[in-house]
């Protein structure tokens, strides 16, 4: 006993002395890490800028030595890819990591990245899924920088898979970061702004793609067709109105956001117009759900061969989402009465396992599928693999969140929003920090195990550099470093 007490008394006395005399104790180990933190920003912003970027853009993937590229597909140096994780999204960790730490480097790669999408912007206002810098294949394409001669009509701009949205997004909070001082990128915001304004029809709702100002057509209800073919009948659904792919939400997210910086109300009343499109396409019973896309006439019509007209379990409860952040943001309980029948409707129609169909056909509600070789079917035994014909079903959190929204008080409203629109300065934990400065190679890159998709089965890529992860980790790294800046001065300073 007398031993183990001498023990503890010895310890005690060294770890005294460390402290007195300059050693290890807990607030130098914090400076270290934060050290640490600062070196590997640093090193992973120079390596991606510097070595990883062709005309200031960037791809989804990178094979380990950068020698081969893809986005969705291959890619060769000459081409970028817009839709995220691709520039847009390299780009807005740039302006993030600038706006917490003040890095200048990375605002030089956020400039550049910028600089790419203005570039890439169409002569309709916004952006395609890539851009084109090989002489031989941005002839083909209108881009607005570029003199209109040798033209092809490679002219549309779309909103799926949050490609437009992403570059306005990410060009928006270049411009606010920069004071709005750089003319061609607030030029570019503006352009792509007015374009995606004139593309809203006079009902509230967007198509998945504009190449001009949409046309003037009467405003009115979905409602369900007398009859629809049952095999795809072709044409160009893009003009269509869409839900695919969360693209009404990315857009009303993006011109929320509009409002915020510019101050213009124009853009919030666009995103409030889109949520009174909302409420005009839920269907009536017995489906009071919503459709991927509708016809000029408001019924649900065909998509891709894929994609019947049909009452959707996946679409419907991304658009609850919406309808929820609506009423979050406006106080307007309009947008919350369509919840309670839509959730009643999913809760009813869910499978067997829990889940819910992708697709169930109009009126009858039987779920319905394709084949492998794309014929519609009532059968799940044959389905392609490339597409989710089930969906998880989130109907049971949705309904708690809608009761939790439903009960908030317009005081609570207003603190939830204020809230929403602060900037993200959750401290990671001090393990994660690590972790992410661990994984680092000696050239600043973050390579992973992983597989290049579509370079074939012969390809011998087994290590990856992932554009998804380098955001991550810059995003951990800058808001560490921003929560110690914090920290040690009770103000948010910039890191040195």
């Amino acid at each position: 006993m007398n031993d183990n007490r001498a023990v503890s008394a010895w310890i005690r006395f060294i770890l005294a002395a460390s402290v007195v005399h300059g050693g290890w104790c807990p607030a130098r180990a914090q400076d270290g890490l934060r050290d640490s933190a600062v070196d590997a920003m640093r090193r992973a912003v120079s390596f991606y800028h510097g070595q990883v970027a062709s005309h200031g853009g960037y791809v989804y993937r990178y094979g380990e030595d950068l020698l081969k590229r893809e986005g969705e597909g291959k890619t060769e140096p000459d081409t970028v890819w817009v839709q995220p994780p691709g520039t847009p999204a390299v780009g807005l960790a740039f302006v993030e990591a600038y706006e917490r730490t003040g890095d200048a480097a990375a605002l030089a790669a956020a400039r550049d990245a910028g600089e790419c999408l203005v570039r890439g912007q169409l002569v309709s206002g916004g952006w395609t899924d890539r851009i084109d810098f090989a002489p031989e294949s941005r002839n083909k394409t209108a881009y607005r920088v570029d003199p209109p001669t040798r033209r092809s009509r490679r002219n549309w701009s779309t909103l799926d898979d949050d490609k437009s949205q992403s570059a306005i997004r990410m060009l928006m909070r270049l411009d606010q970061v920069q004071s709005f001082r750089d003319a061609r990128i607030h030029e570019s915001v503006v352009f792509a702004l007015e374009s995606l304004l004139g593309a809203q029809s006079r009902g509230g709702g967007w198509p998945q793609g504009f190449q001009e100002p949409a046309a003037d057509r009467p405003v009115v209800r979905a409602t369900y067709p007398e009859s629809w073919p049952r095999t795809h009948p072709g044409g160009d659904y893009r003009i269509f109105h869409t839900f695919n792919d969360n693209a009404i939400a990315d857009t009303i997210e993006t011109l929320l956001l509009a409002e915020r910086i510019y101050g213009e109300p124009g853009y919030r009343e666009a995103a409030i117009r889109a949520g009174e499109f909302i409420l005009l396409a839920q269907m009536p019973e017995p489906q009071p759900a919503w459709a991927q896309q509708y016809d000029f006439d408001m019924h649900p019509v065909w998509a891709r061969k894929f994609e019947p007209p049909a009452v959707s379990g996946g679409e419907s409860q991304g658009i609850l989402r919406v309808l929820m952040r609506l009423y979050e943001e406006t106080g307007e309980r309009r947008f919350l009465d369509p919840i309670p029948k839509a959730l009643d409707y999913l809760e009813r129609s869910a499978l067997p396992d829990g889940r819910l169909a992708r697709f169930y056909e109009l009126s009858t509600n039987r779920p319905l599928y394709f084949t492998r070789d794309y014929r519609l079917t009532y059968e799940d035994t044959d389905l392609p693999t490339h597409y989710g014909f089930k969906v998880e079903n989130g109907a049971p959190r949705l309904r708690r969140d809608w009761e939790r929204l439903a009960a908030m008080t317009a005081e609570d409203l207003e603190q939830r929003r204020e809230r929403d629109r602060r900037p993200s300065t959750d401290r990671p934990s001090d393990a994660t920090v690590r972790a992410v400065i661990a994984a680092l190679d000696a050239r600043g890159a973050w390579v992973e195990d992983g597989r290049l998709r579509y370079h074939g089965a012969e390809d011998a890529t087994r290590r990856v550099i992932d554009s998804a992860t380098f955001i991550r980790n810059l995003d951990t790294l800058s808001r560490y470093l921003a929560s110690e800046a914090k920290t040690k001065t009770g103000t948010r300073t910039k890191t040195p």
